[in-house]
């Protein structure tokens, strides 16, 4: 297999947790975002949305972040899974990852980041707060739902998809400085998922082009 990502982004970031936790082998091939590797026609072949991760699996090449580790837990069934087998606590799971990955993500990442500078004229103090806005209307909710369903983990005690999207985001949250005392679940959570090496070897300081 073949991860094309960029160290920084959080959609690559939790693949590459998807991959080291399955135990599954993979080449990187890193494609920057800030020098512009992303918009390059090699790159759109791969993703037409000119975006980070892809995943080529033999000779077939899947987008999303999301949809990517669904396929590894389906196509891989004998490594670690990533979702409960029975469906109300799949349907738990991928809803404190969809809360990540579709409601905080989105708005706050490098694109929609520049978009703001580049062409609307943000301020970095206006950059800041705007992206601590909106990890904090995420974080208030996902902080309530975790005192209901996370072990040692955000389900439980096993690592699950949602947790794949709970440390890169966390990631992100202290580069902008927030105020995470606020959220003792999801810093307790946090913290041991970095305990695992599936986590740790993930981590953007240690990729490629970092």
């Amino acid at each position: 297999m073949i991860l094309f990502d960029y160290c920084r982004s959080s959609a690559a970031y939790r693949v590459r947790i998807a991959l080291n936790y399955k135990g599954l082998p993979y080449e990187q091939v890193p494609v920057s975002l800030l020098d512009g590797d992303q918009c390059s026609e090699a790159h759109l072949a791969r993703n037409p949305q000119g975006l980070v991760p892809a995943l080529q699996d033999g000779d077939l090449i899947l987008n999303q972040s999301l949809a990517i580790c669904e396929y590894l837990d389906d196509e891989y069934p004998d490594t670690e899974k990533l979702l409960p087998a029975i469906a109300s606590e799949k349907a738990k799971v991928r809803a404190m990852a969809q809360l990540i990955a579709c409601d905080i993500h989105p708005v706050n990442n490098l694109r929609m980041l520049k978009y703001m500078v580049a062409e609307l004229g943000a301020t970095d103090e206006q950059k800041t707060t705007w992206y601590q806005h909106w990890i904090y209307k995420g974080f208030d909710a996902l902080e309530v739902i975790l005192a209901d369903t996370a072990g040692e983990y955000c389900f439980g005690d096993s690592v699950t998809l949602a947790d794949l999207c709970l440390v890169p985001q966390v990631f992100n949250a202290n580069r902008f400085k927030c105020d995470m005392s606020r959220y003792p679940n999801i810093v307790r959570v946090n913290e041991n998922c970095l305990k695992l090496k599936a986590f740790a070897d993930a981590h953007p300081d240690l990729q490629p082009g970092a």
